[in-house]
């Protein structure tokens, strides 16, 4: 596969679409094997419902950096636990080692394919963090706000890329990614970051954002509708957005965060930390 001209776009831009670099084969792979691990689930034993703007006081999502966990779209789940809507179309997300934990993710995460195109963009070390399936519900699959992924994962240098596979057409109606292109050359706006609460604890937030609540304008933002098979590049910088979901269809992606690891260091401040399961992987030489 070609990957002329992905990383200029990269660096122009801040994301840069790749068009079929899954193949029919991938992600029917990737689509069975969700379904099947979402069969398996016991919804009483995952209570969390996800949101994009409120810090997390839970301690299922801080420490699901090495697990499979599955949090629900609003609404999805009573005040008991109990599901409340089929529970193929209960999910919002499923993360954040996918990667590592599971041979069918894992054998995409560290294709081939994979590694020809990061060293194609010029990373030297790149290194997994973080993995997620993103099912965006029909009629219901919640917005992203505004945001850019260094505030979450935050490296000096920032080196951070986000890897987004399209599994099902993404479009303006289902909730495609919206950009603002070039804004990733102006750093973190406000200086923004999400990091651990120094006072975590009970009753308090286990994470906390510093810097400043920064409004960006809506008007430069334009949508990238992309293919199904497709991978979006996501610069750590780039201000990047998606909308509700209000369609009849859903809009499911394969995600996982990659920052170059040479010479680079990875903020103890993170809420994502490394741990004895190592699922920090480095590309190049983890094994499908």
């Amino acid at each position: 596969m070609d990957f002329e001209g992905v990383k200029s776009q990269l660096q122009k831009d801040g994301y840069a679409v790749i068009p079929n670099f899954l193949d029919d084969t991938d992600i029917s792979a990737l689509r069975h094997e969700c379904s099947n691990i979402i069969n398996a689930m016991d919804p009483a034993q995952h209570h969390t419902i996800f949101s994009t703007t409120e810090q997390t006081n839970d301690d299922y999502f801080m420490t699901s950096g090495d697990k499979i966990r599955f949090f629900f779209e609003k609404g999805a789940l009573d005040k008991e636990g109990v599901l409340q809507v089929d529970k193929q179309h209960s999910v919002n997300k499923i993360g954040h080692a996918l990667h590592i934990l599971n041979p069918v993710f894992r054998r995409v995460t560290f294709s081939d394919r994979m590694k020809d195109m990061l060293r194609a963009v010029g990373m030297v070390e790149p290194t997994v963090c973080q993995s997620m399936y993103i099912f965006k519900q029909p009629g219901i699959g919640g917005e992203v706000v505004p945001h850019q992924d260094s505030t979450f994962l935050y490296t000096d240098p920032m080196k951070l890329v986000g890897i987004w596979m399209a599994l099902e057409d993404a479009t303006v109606d289902n909730g495609c990614l919206w950009f603002i292109p070039g804004s990733h050359k102006d750093g973190i706006a406000g200086n923004r970051r999400m990091i651990i609460n120094p006072e975590r604890g009970p009753g308090k937030p286990g994470t906390m954002f510093t810097g400043e609540v920064v409004t960006f304008d809506d008007k430069k933002f334009v949508p990238a509708e992309v293919k199904k098979g497709s991978l979006v590049l996501i610069h750590g910088e780039v201000v990047h957005k998606s909308e509700q979901n209000l369609s009849s269809r859903s809009r499911h992606v394969y995600t996982f965060h990659v920052y170059d690891q040479h010479n680079t260091e990875y903020s103890t401040q993170n809420w994502l930390q490394p741990t004895d399961a190592k699922t920090f992987s480095p590309v190049y030489t983890t094994t499908q």
